[in-house]
């Protein structure tokens, strides 16, 4: 008894895995290009080059082309499997911790159980977020201060490096060590937190009345509805620690840019130099990079692809 009840519990945990891993890589390539334009948007300071999101993308798509709009993307889907299915799995196990059942909890243990979830995933967020943010900048960096030109041809000089992601970790870990990989992890923790204690309780209550309706289950509709309204609204709230979070994990900035040491230090160079509308930079192209992120995270969940996938190779 006791063994088939393991094994039980260790399927499940492999099917949150999968799922969350799943939800990653389909979320991330639809809406990358939504969350390189919000990058670039933050990291503007005073005069930007971009007037908004639609004006970042247009510029983007034509100084870089169409793989310009997916830099940095090949870090996200390499370690957003990793990172979402910690997420998600990490909010599973913190219920069933705090309930018997998982189901029949307080809001302020659902509150708990999701500052739990988004305490782990800084694990693999924090590196995947700064160096993404690197990758995602330079063009922005090139735009602002176009190249001159060398005195001895007729081709501008390259003003910024366009590295890899590869060689700014080996960079970062010869310089710095690990700490390198983890700067801003205090700024990461400081939004990744309050996010998940204002997603998970509202999506389980906003899921709930689609189970009440029904008798049973939520319908697809209704749980890919619930993730992004969600998303959506825990996105916007924290979109003031997503910009500290953006400012300080930015390593390379451009001429005249403000650079920063530390959150109380960043909040008051934003605060002053820029005003406080500018801790709400990028919170549309947010809301609509996380909507659909934990809409179809959740979609992926009700269709059960980690159930179907386990089950096809037993």
């Amino acid at each position: 008894m006791g063994k088939a009840l393991e094994k039980r519990k260790k399927s499940h945990q492999e099917q949150e895995l999968i799922n969350g891993g799943v939800a990653g890589l389909v979320g991330v390539t639809c809406v990358f290009p939504i969350d390189l334009a919000k990058t670039r948007l933050q990291n503007q300071q005073r005069e930007g080059v971009y007037t908004g999101m639609r004006d970042c993308l247009v510029k983007t798509l034509r100084s870089e082309g169409f793989f310009g709009i997916y830099r940095g993307a090949a870090v996200n889907l390499m370690l957003v499997t990793p990172e979402k299915a910690i997420k998600l799995a990490a909010n599973d196990f913190f219920r069933q911790l705090l309930s018997q059942d998982g189901k029949n909890l307080t809001l302020s243990r659902e509150m708990l159980a999701g500052c739990g979830a988004g305490t782990c995933q800084v694990v693999v967020t924090s590196p995947m977020e700064m160096l993404k943010i690197q990758l995602q900048d330079v063009g922005r960096l090139a735009s602002s201060h176009p190249p001159p030109v060398s005195a001895s041809t007729t081709e501008p000089t390259s003003a910024f490096r366009r590295p890899s992601a590869t060689v700014i970790a080996k960079e970062l870990l010869q310089i710095q060590g690990l700490a390198g990989l983890y700067k801003g992890l205090g700024a990461t923790l400081l939004r990744d937190m309050p996010f998940s204690v204002i997603y998970f309780p509202l999506f389980a209550n906003i899921n709930t009345h689609g189970e009440q309706h029904t008798g049973e289950k939520a319908s697809f509709f209704h749980s890919f509805v619930s993730g992004c309204v969600a998303g959506s609204v825990a996105a916007v709230t924290v979109t003031p620690l997503d910009v500290l979070k953006t400012r300080i994990q930015t390593l390379q900035k451009g001429l005249g840019e403000d650079t920063y040491n530390g959150i109380i230090d960043c909040a008051w160079k934003i605060w002053m130099h820029e005003g406080p509308a500018a801790f709400m930079k990028g919170a549309i192209c947010r809301a609509m990079v996380i909507a659909p992120l934990f809409g179809i995270a959740q979609g992926v969940y009700f269709i059960g692809i980690g159930e179907y996938i386990l089950g096809y190779f037993q």
